[in-house]
Parts: C-alpha cells; structure tokens; sequence
C-alpha cells in the first residue's frame, strides 16, 4: 500500500481564536494543523523538521511575519515550505516586495472558510 503524503499545515498567529479557527476549518479535511502563536514558536517548529504550508500572520508581537520570513531564509529553513501571508492588512506591504520570492500569497482576513481550505489543498497538491 503506497503511504498518503503528509498534509500538514502550520498557522503562525498571536490570534488564538484564528489558530482554533483553522484547526475546525482543515482537520475535518484529514490536513494536520500545527499552531504557533509567534515567529519564535514557528522558528522552533521548522526546527523540529516541520514541513508543508505556512498561514503566517504579518502583525505579531516582539517578531512580526515578515521578520520570521527573513529568520526562516536565514537558518535555511525555507526548503520544502509553502509559506502565504494571512493579514487583516487590506494592502500589502512593501515588504512584500523584498520578500515576494518567498511568499506565495497574500490572504486577507476576513475570509471565506471555503475559499481558504481549497487554496491550501492546491498548496499541499503542489508539495506532494
């Protein structure tokens, strides 16, 4: 029997109702969701080997999203990652045009449970 990919999401938010939220949205879809509540916690989590999609919110405490982004090229930690932005932020920021290379998407909160569960399923089919 051929083994199923692993299809594992990491929802980087400082937002724990978002991080629930995701887990209602994509465990119910057999996709594994990984919380991390600041940069720092998903750092320690891509160091432990996590590797799939990353929902990363932009606007955090101590480290922001884009920050976590540059720590995460840094450390090498970018190989075998999707990572897309997801932001209460209407516009995004500039940063995003240093960063863009390394960032899929930019989702904006609110959204449509729907919309945001098949746009990572494309993101997984990619990684598989």
């Amino acid at each position: 029997m051929a083994e199923v990919p692993c299809r594992r999401i990491m929802v980087v938010d400082d937002d724990v109702f978002i991080l629930e939220v995701m887990k209602e949205l994509f465990e119910p879809e057999g996709i594994e969701v990984v919380t991390a509540e600041s940069g720092d916690a998903c750092i320690r989590e891509l160091e432990k080997g996590f590797r799939g999609v990353i929902l990363m919110d932009i606007m955090m405490p101590q480290k922001d999203g884009w920050e976590t982004i540059k720590e995460m090229i840094d450390r090498d930690l970018m190989e075998g990652n999707i990572v897309a932005m997801l932001t209460a932020k209407d516009v995004p920021d500039g940063e995003l045009d240093y960063l863009k290379e390394h960032v899929i998407d930019y989702i904006t909160k609110p959204f449509e449970a729907n919309e945001i569960v098949a746009i990572v399923k494309g993101y997984l089919d990619y990684l598989t």
